[in-house]
């Protein structure tokens, strides 16, 4: 396999997580609900003549990625197909890294007890290893810093579980929603929100002290500090307010707004959002004050791209929230029949290709 940076250091997961965690509808799938319905008159036309042939289906994708959805893909198969005893399917683990064209997993049987699910995995695959790879680029990028999940809010509510398990195999080191964190029986994370700063009435040192006084002590306390658009004066005020309760400050600047403490420094860089120098400015300020132990969080508008051009500036920050950039790009799988009755039996342009990576499924 080429030398790739999804390649290089694969996160392997030995244990697969039980069917019964994905909560799947399993009848809905089982008469075909959710798949294309060609597949479901495939399984019709078959069984109608009788025929039960015994295929290979190998299931693959196109770029250097890393698997996410596999045991979701696997849980389908077990629970939805006629008989999955008279099945046997090959598979990667969540987490691994694989290369382009390389199998993914294979399923060999009676076609015709489970050629209606072809179109539930292969979502499923695809939805989750777009998710699994762009957190193991961020991860990657922001060179063993945290990396805190948080598109939640960008996408449709019922896909928070396996995403969040697919950021967990990863890298990411938390997510935000209880929902995220389920399937691994972890629980979300977060910060003071701007909505409880507005609820009273701006004052991020109030809410702060409120959240710190109603809220677990173990929860570690960061907080959101350009309500006022001055991170570095939020910062001191929290910190002196909190002292050691205080975790972390998360600067979250609009990439509209130019921060109260930077437009003294106007010149040769992009003043607006959160950038080097304002991270540099509020560490600074925390360390002079002897508040050297308070991490910086940074979100708004990251992405691999951003978080690289931090790191190469050595920019003063602990950890990354990234949120909408985990949704980007495309991880399409296919799935073929390349063998029949134990002979190659291929479309044009496709071929068994054995991966000795693959893990019985049992």
């Amino acid at each position: 396999m080429a030398s790739n940076a999804l390649t290089d250091a694969p996160i392997r997961r030995r244990e697969r997580l039980d069917p019964s965690v994905f909560r799947l509808p399993v009848e809905r799938i089982r008469e075909g609900y959710y798949s294309d319905v060609y597949f479901n008159r495939t399984v019709d036309v078959l069984q109608a003549d009788r025929q039960h042939p015994q295929v290979l289906m190998q299931v693959f994708q196109k770029n250097y990625s890393v698997i996410g959805g596999m045991d979701e893909a696997i849980a389908i198969l077990k629970l939805c197909s006629d008989d999955f005893s008279q099945l046997r399917v090959h598979a990667l683990y969540d987490g691994d890294a694989i290369a382009p064209w390389e199998s993914a997993m294979t399923i060999e049987g009676d076609y015709t007890l489970f050629a209606r699910l072809e179109t539930v995995y292969l979502g499923v695959l695809s939805r989750r290893t777009k998710v699994a790879t762009n957190v193991r680029r961020v991860v990657d990028a922001a060179k063993g810093k945290q990396i805190i999940f948080f598109p939640a809010r960008h996408d449709h509510h019922l896909v928070q579980t396996g995403d969040g398990y697919a950021a967990h195999v990863s890298g990411a080191i938390g997510v935000s929603t209880d929902a995220q964190a389920s399937w691994w029986g972890g629980k979300g994370t977060g910060t003071v929100p701007h909505s409880l700063i507005g609820a009273y009435q701006g004052d991020t040192v109030l809410a702060a002290q409120k959240y710190a006084e109603f809220v677990d002590p173990s929860i570690n306390l960061v907080v959101l500090v350009d309500w006022e658009n001055d991170c570095v004066r939020t910062s001191l005020e929290v910190a002196r307010a909190l002292k050691d309760r205080l975790w972390g400050v998360r600067l979250d600047t609009s990439e509209t707004m130019v921060d109260v403490s930077i437009q003294k420094l106007m010149g040769d860089f992009d003043p607006r959002g959160v950038n080097p120098q304002l991270c540099t400015l509020v560490r600074r300020a925390l360390d002079r004050e002897g508040f050297e132990q308070v991490k910086i969080v940074a979100s708004g508008g990251f992405n691999v791209e951003k978080i690289e051009r931090f790191e190469r500036e050595r920019v003063p920050v602990d950890a990354y929230g990234v949120g909408s950039a985990f949704f980007q790009g495309s991880y399409d799988f296919t799935a073929d029949v390349v063998m029949v009755e134990g002979h190659p039996c291929a479309k044009a342009g496709r071929r068994y290709r054995p991966n000795p990576r693959l893990e019985p499924v049992t």
